[in-house]
């Protein structure tokens, strides 16, 4: 042992006495000390966690509510969710509400850029003291040589709705105004699509044209009543179903709705009356809806009208059914309308626009397209024979007519009032019907582009092609309502007999006659015209002033519209669609002078037929053929496409940042 402690001992037990005792107290002074930072420090986490709790439920209610910085909406919102959380606004306890969007940075990482012109993303920021913690107050002390009491405290949140963005198009499908004339009509159609007879009024097609039915409702209620599981709307809307339960269930959500539709459903019900259980076919396609479409972008409104009228179109289209109307044209009389569907049409269709851009075309395709048709109009001509446009052009004629009737038959024309015993006359008559023939084929339109900068500035551009319509005048075929078509898609028809030359017999001063019709010949008429509108874009641009020129899903679309051409008013000008020849009578040859008489006189009836068919025919077959078409969501060579486009349909308030 060294000699500093050689005289250290310990001799017993008590010399060391209170060695525990003093570590104890050392110890647990320690531990009281460690125990007051652990609680001070702790109740300044909670204290921040309850104000970070306050600006993230703060702008989350802002958010939700649809707040927006310019109309002053979205600190109201805020300031009342803080209230609602005892975190009261004022002169201590702060919330800062600002407005904006969302950007990417060069390091790929989203922050908030201020803009209170936008409302894509909002930012609040809660701010109080606290009375300041021990270890706070001892650093504050040591580095800045003040002592602290309150500590400042901050929380920030920026919140969005979440979820991909959807549009939706629609196209053309109802009747502005529907009155008494064109309801006849339309039971006709309808009737003769579903295979019964209809006889709603006016009144109970206007009451569909006006009522609105909830997307969302109608495919909940027919999941319900096919035993469809519920929420799974893309087997819903592949499945083969019955043309009356799809009825059923559009009866039954407005029947939901109250007395104010009652007119609606009450004429729901009667078309369902008239219509075979045996008809079947997809709601799908009516309704396109993309896989993935979450259900609040279903919760859209769609006219009744339309809805069945692309019912009723696909259950015609897949039957091959053909609707036979009887109506009355005004200075024609009786008219016989025959429509068959050829391709049905697709009224609506809901899917992401961003999938779209990518492949226009593809399965991810936003794309809806009116009906194909193909309708006969067959004609009683009684009345038109008196028209003057007509009979005047026929007068203008009839003294070459004359000619080559007295050279061609060899006879000694003269007129009957200079007739003793017998005489013979040269007349001219019109047939007695005419058969116009009209394929109109679909207009469509698909989603190529988007823009989901801000709700106030959102742009969506539709590349959109009018209907192809054609018109051909000619004689009926033999067989069937409808002729075939050739590589032109053309009807493939005779030429009409439209003017008869006849020798006309008279006996003793006049008294007794008899007319040979077409004795000296016809003159025959076939007309052919092929109307459409190039492909173009059509482009929807919203707002901030203006956000209806592009509402978002749960609002009615934005309808634009392609230029409208009349069928039959573009044969006017258009002499080369109407082909006119002549007819000799059996067993005659027209050469030399005679052909070149008959040849003068086809040129001369030409432009008189391409001018009393345009001035006769127009006015009378254009609203005929318009309304018949525009009934089934068809205007010629016009397409009206409606669109919607919410950036973030179906999402919810988020955290973001």
């Amino acid at each position: 042992m060294s000699p500093p402690f050689r005289f250290i001992q310990f001799k017993g037990p008590e010399h060391q006495r209170g060695a525990i005792g003093l570590m104890a107290a050392l110890t647990l002074g320690l531990v009281l000390l460690f125990m007051l930072l652990v609680v001070d420090s702790g109740r300044l986490y909670l204290e921040q966690r309850k104000l970070q709790r306050v600006a993230d439920l703060a702008v989350l209610e802002a958010v939700s509510r649809g707040g927006s910085c310019t109309a002053g909406t979205a600190p109201t919102y805020a300031n009342e969710s803080a209230t609602r959380n005892s975190f009261k606004p004022g002169a201590t306890q702060k919330v800062n509400t600002t407005c904006g969007t969302l950007v990417t940075g060069s390091d790929n990482l989203r922050v908030f850029k201020l803009d209170s012109t936008k409302s894509d993303a909002i930012r609040v920021i809660a701010t109080t003291t606290v009375p300041t913690s021990v270890a706070g107050g001892l650093w504050s002390f040591y580095s800045n040589g003040k002592f602290l009491i309150n500590t400042p405290l901050t929380a920030s949140a920026v919140g969005a709705i979440g979820g991909a963005p959807l549009a939706r198009l629609t196209i053309n499908s109802s009747l502005a105004d529907i009155n008494t004339a064109n309801s006849a009509l339309l039971n006709s159609l309808f009737g003769g699509l579903l295979g019964g007879n209809l006889s709603l009024s006016a009144v109970s097609w206007q009451g569909l044209a006006a009522t609105n039915i909830n997307l969302l409702s109608y495919l909940d209620q027919l999941a319900i009543n096919v035993g469809a599981t519920a929420g799974d709307y893309n087997q819903l809307l592949n499945s083969n179903l019955q043309v009356t339960q799809l009825l059923d269930a559009a009866i039954k959500v407005l029947e939901k709705n109250g007395g104010g539709v009652t007119v609606a459903s009450k004429a729901l019900t009667d078309i369902k009356l008239i219509t075979s259980n045996t008809q079947v076919i997809k709601l799908g396609d009516v309704l396109n809806i993309k896989n993935g479409t979450p259900s609040a972008g279903l919760n859209t409104d769609i006219k009744a009208f339309n809805l069945l009228d692309g019912i009723v179109q696909v259950a015609g289209g897949k039957s091959a059914a053909t609707a036979t109307i009887n109506t009355t044209i005004p200075l024609i009389g009786a008219a016989t309308i025959y429509l068959k569907i050829i391709d049905p049409p697709q009224v609506s269709t809901t899917g992401n626009p961003a999938l779209a851009k990518a492949n226009p075309t593809g399965p991810n395709q936003i794309f809806v397209k009116t009906a194909q048709v193909q309708a006969r109009i067959h004609l009683e001509l009684a009345v038109v024979k008196a028209l003057q446009p007509l009979t005047d052009a026929l007068t203008s004629v009839l003294s070459t007519v004359l000619e080559v009737v007295k050279k061609l038959l060899g006879l000694n024309l003269i007129e009957v009032v200079k007739c003793v015993l017998s005489c013979e006359t040269a007349t001219l008559s019109i047939a007695s019907a005419l058969d116009v023939y009209v394929e109109a084929g679909s207009a469509s339109a698909y989603v190529t582009d988007y823009s989901c900068a801000s709700d106030g500035s959102k742009k969506l551009t539709v590349s959109a092609t009018s209907s192809l319509a054609t018109l051909t005048i000619g004689n009926a075929p033999v067989k069937g309502d409808f002729p075939e078509l050739d590589a032109d898609k053309k009807f493939i028809v005779a030429p009409i007999k439209l003017i008869n030359m006849n020798v006309k017999t008279c006996y003793i001063l006049g008294i007794a006659c008899k007319t040979e019709e077409g004795k000296a010949g016809s003159f025959n008429l076939r007309a052919r015209s092929t109307v459409s509108n190039p492909a173009g874009n059509i482009y929807y641009s919203a707002t901030a002033a203006n956000p209806a020129t592009l509402p978002n899903l749960n609002l009615p679309p934005y309808p634009q519209k392609l230029n409208n051409v009349d069928i039959i008013k573009s044969l006017s000008g258009l002499t080369g669609n109407i082909e006119t020849s002549y007819t000799p009578p059996p067993g005659k040859t027209v050469t030399g002078d005679l052909l070149n008489a008959v040849n003068n006189l086809v040129t001369q009836l030409t432009g008189a037929l391409t001018t009393a068919l345009s001035s006769v025919l127009s006015p009378l077959l254009d609203p005929i053929v318009n309304t018949l078409l525009k009934s089934l969501g068809i205007s010629l060579g016009n397409a009206e496409i409606g669109a919607n486009l919410s950036c973030n349909a179906g999402g919810r308030a988020q955290l973001v940042l």
